[in-house]
C-alpha cells in the first residue's frame, strides 16, 4: 500500500518520472506551450514553476541550480535571457492550464499548458486602464472635483462655439464664390440666344429675292401666252 502518498507518481519509477518532467519542462521554456494529459501537466506545471522563480535571479548558482534539473544548456539559456525578463513582474502562477477533450483509445484527459505571458491573445497589455471617479469623500474634494468637471465641460463648450464658428465663416467664403460660377455659366447661355434668334432674322431676306423671281417668271409666261394669241388671231 502507498500510504502518505504526495503526489502523483504518473506510473513511473524516480528516475523515469525526473527524467520526463525534464524533458517535458526544456520543451514548454522552448515553445512556450504544449499538449500532454491532464495529470503530466499538474505535475509538470510543480516542476517547472519554482525553476523560473530561480530564473529571476540571474546569477550563476541560480543558473547552475536551473541546469541541475533540466540537464539542457539551450533550455537554461532561453529561459534566463527571454522567459525571465518577461515574468519578472509576475508574483507566480506562471503556468495555465487550457482543457481540450479526451484522447482517442485510452480516453485520457488531454490538456495544453502554456506560459502565461507568451499568449498574446489573453495578455492585458493592449487594454486601456480606466479609473472610476467616485463622489464619496470629503466635502473639499468633492468641491474641486465639480469645480474641475464645470470648467472641462465649459472648455468643450467654447471648442464647440469655435468649430461652429469657424464652419460657418468658410460656408460664408464659398457662397460668393458659388454665385460667381453661377453667373459665368448663365452668361454664355444668354448671349447664345440672342445669335440663335438673330440668325433666322438674317435669313428672312434670302427669301424675299426667290419670291420675285418666281412673280417675274409667271409675268413671263402670261406675256408669251397673249403673244401667241394674238399672232393666232
Amino acid at each position: 500500500m502507498r500510504h502518505g502518498k504526495k503526489f502523483n507518481h504518473l506510473g513511473r519509477k524516480t528516475a523515469h518520472r525526473k527524467a520526463m518532467l525534464s524533458n517535458m519542462a526544456c520543451s514548454l521554456i522552448e515553445h512556450k506551450r504544449i499538449n500532454t494529459t491532464v495529470a503530466k501537466a499538474k505535475a509538470l506545471r510543480g516542476y517547472v514553476e519554482p525553476l523560473i522563480t530561480k530564473s529571476k535571479n540571474d546569477t550563476t548558482h541560480s543558473r547552475r541550480t536551473v541546469f541541475s534539473y533540466l540537464q539542457n544548456k539551450e533550455a537554461v539559456a532561453e529561459l534566463f535571457r527571454e522567459v525571465a525578463p518577461k515574468v519578472a513582474d509576475r508574483p507566480g502562477g506562471y503556468t495555465r492550464i487550457i482543457r481540450t477533450g479526451y484522447r482517442l483509445g485510452d480516453n485520457a484527459e488531454m490538456c495544453m499548458i502554456e506560459l502565461v505571458d507568451f499568449n498574446e491573445l489573453y495578455s492585458n497589455e493592449g487594454k486601456k486602464k480606466t479609473t472610476r471617479r467616485s463622489r464619496r469623500g470629503g466635502g473639499g474634494g468633492g468641491a474641486q472635483a465639480a469645480a474641475a468637471t464645470e470648467e472641462a465641460v465649459v472648455a468643450d463648450a467654447e471648442a464647440t462655439e469655435a468649430a461652429n464658428e469657424e464652419a460657418t465663416a468658410e460656408t460664408q467664403e464659398a457662397a460668393p464664390a458659388v454665385e460667381e460660377a453661377e453667373v459665368v455659366e448663365e452668361t454664355p447661355a444668354e448671349e447664345a440666344a440672342p445669335e440663335a434668334e438673330a440668325a433666322p432674322a438674317e435669313e428672312a431676306p434670302a427669301e424675299e429675292p426667290k419670291a420675285e423671281a418666281e412673280s417675274t417668271e409667271e409675268e413671263a409666261s402670261e406675256d408669251k401666252a397673249e403673244d401667241d394669241a394674238e399672232e393666232k388671231e
